[in-house]
């Protein structure tokens, strides 16, 4: 009897650790393309960014700005013309990768207040990066283009693969 309850916890035990593995794999994104040119750098998947200066959130998959209004939170595609001073390249972004990030500003006002007049922060527009090339808006994404183009053509560019990009592609 206490073989099969052995038996059972440890077929229990690795169902459980194959399920969880599933989840982890599934829940891995991607989206550097559409992170604005004034996100930082060194981020794969960004869902929002605080904005320690102006107490402000940006919504990164839905390209919206939220912010305080009189008491409620407002939702908006534009920078609202109160923060029409505020230059986003240079002000400090945490990236917060959590549902309504906005439920927890008080946490975030404190947490991050340190953040204030840091203006060190690597931004996508400047990096060299080539995986930001992505993004239609980077000064290289034509660049991006055409590598990615070069790609479906193996990196030949019409040479039948007789002299080729030898030691230039990484696979």
């Amino acid at each position: 009897m206490k073989k099969i309850i052995f038996a059972t916890m440890i077929v229990l035990m690795l169902s459980e650790t194959k399920t969880v593995s599933a989840q982890v794999s599934v829940g891995i994104n991607f989206n550097i393309g559409v992170q604005p040119l004034w996100g930082p750098v060194g981020y794969d998947y960004v869902e929002n960014y605080y904005l320690p200066e102006i107490d402000m959130y940006y919504n990164v998959p839905k390209h919206q700005y939220i912010y305080l209004d009189r008491g409620r939170w407002v939702f908006v595609n534009t920078v609202p013309s109160r923060y029409g001073y505020y230059d986003f390249k240079r002000g400090y972004k945490v990236v917060i990768n959590e549902r309504d990030p906005y439920l927890n500003a008080p946490y975030h006002r404190i947490k991050y207040a340190g953040y204030k007049n840091n203006h060190n922060q690597v931004i996508i527009l400047n990096s060299r990066d080539a995986k930001y090339y992505e993004s239609k808006s980077h000064p290289s994404h034509s660049k991006w283009e055409n590598e990615k183009g070069n790609k479906g053509n193996n990196g030949n560019k019409g040479n039948n693969g007789n002299k080729g990009n030898k030691g230039k592609h990484k696979n």
